[in-house]
């Protein structure tokens, strides 16, 4: 036998009996009927439509509530023709920096009562792009974009919302916020040369990637304005995985350098992991930099000087281009590139050369 469930409406006196309902998924249908409105105006109320009156939006709410109504999404998309959904396409979810990227996006989404739907690229670093167009998204947010990537020309000559966070593509007719990586790189050259070091080592990011490439750029700048020399033997490339800054920081120590430069802070802390294996002391012996400022570097075991990027900011920048973009039914907007200034953050892992 069905259960019989009962809606007490907003009038006195008025009671409602529902049979047979409450063993199958209750519909917004269910709900009019209960209310003693039509479906429209049940998904009017929902909406909070001002054009409804405070008892007849009263009346759908409490009939919503008793009988446990959830609103369909896919009914609302259909409505709305928005899905109420973001994809924020990352590749290396074993950084700290994109748990935090991520950590971010959601709460600024959530704000905006959109939902994440995160989507990892296959082995060939690639989304296909059928599963961001497919009607399933509203927009999207790419942050490990390769500098050969064809997915932002692709997505922008369709038409399709999306933002390049963190990192971007050259002639790239899309929104863009990153940080000065250039800028950044030079500010840790400056440090390590003003403070007397001449041979310095770096690890730097891979050259298919702007982070990559653009912190280089700026390292070697930092040196040149310096006079400083960086030879073949004190410098590597590498992916930006802890164990890649393990075993090139083992490499690079047969040069022996006074201070070490990495292109990002997980790359510094694998080099860390390294020198403390060695014996070697940090920063007495050896100066050590990253970038990005992931929380773990900020941690009293490690306490590493590194070059922070503002993630909170970056990724409300982001998240306003991409909202300002999904509303637009107008004239095409132009491409907007956002560019977010990089700070040195003074830790324990630098100081002077050794004294000989």
């Amino acid at each position: 036998m069905p259960r019989l469930t009962s809606v007490r409406l907003a009038g006195p006196g008025q009671l409602l009996y529902v049979c047979g309902i409450s063993s199958r998924t209750i519909t917004s249908h269910d709900v009019a009927r209960a209310a003693g409105v039509s479906q429209p105006t049940v998904s009017r109320a929902l909406r909070g439509d001002p054009r409804l009156s405070e008892a007849t939006r009263k009346r759908v709410l409490e009939a919503a509530e008793t009988l446990q109504y959830v609103p369909s999404q896919r009914g609302r998309s259909l409505a709305t023709r928005s899905s109420g959904q973001v994809a924020i396409v990352v590749s290396d979810l074993g950084n700290p920096f994109y748990l935090q990227v991520l950590d971010e996006l959601h709460r600024a989404l959530r704000e905006t009562h959109l939902r994440m739907l995160v989507l990892t690229p296959d082995a060939d670093e690639t989304v296909p792009f059928e599963r961001l167009v497919d009607g399933s998204l509203d927009g999207a947010i790419l942050t490990t974009t390769v500098l050969d990537s064809q997915l932002p020309a692709a997505l922008s000559e369709r038409g399709f919302p999306f933002v390049l966070l963190n990192r971007e593509v050259d002639d790239a007719q899309c929104d863009v916020c990153v940080v000065d990586n250039h800028q950044g790189a030079m500010l840790a050259a400056r440090e390590l040369t003003e403070l007397g070091h001449t041979r310095i080592a770096a690890m730097f990011g891979p050259s298919t990637t702007s982070t990559g490439r653009d912190r280089e750029a700026g390292f070697r700048a930092g040196l040149a304005e310096a006079g400083i020399p960086l030879p073949d033997e004190l410098w590597r490339r590498s992916p930006f995985q802890f164990d890649a800054g393990r075993s090139a920081a083992l490499e690079l120590l047969e040069a022996q350098p006074t201070a070490l430069f990495c292109a990002n802070d997980i790359l510094a802390l694998g080099a860390y992991n390294a020198l403390h294996g060695r014996g070697i002391k940090i920063p007495e012996q050896v100066s050590l930099i990253g970038f990005d400022d992931v929380l773990l570097a900020g941690w009293d075991v490690f306490q590493l000087t590194t070059i922070s990027q503002d993630i909170p900011h970056m990724v409300s920048t982001a998240t306003d281009l991409l909202l300002t973009r999904m509303s637009n039914e107008g004239d095409p907007l132009p491409p907007r590139r956002v560019v977010l200034p990089s700070t040195m953050v003074r830790r324990r892992t630098h100081g002077p050369p050794p004294t000989t």
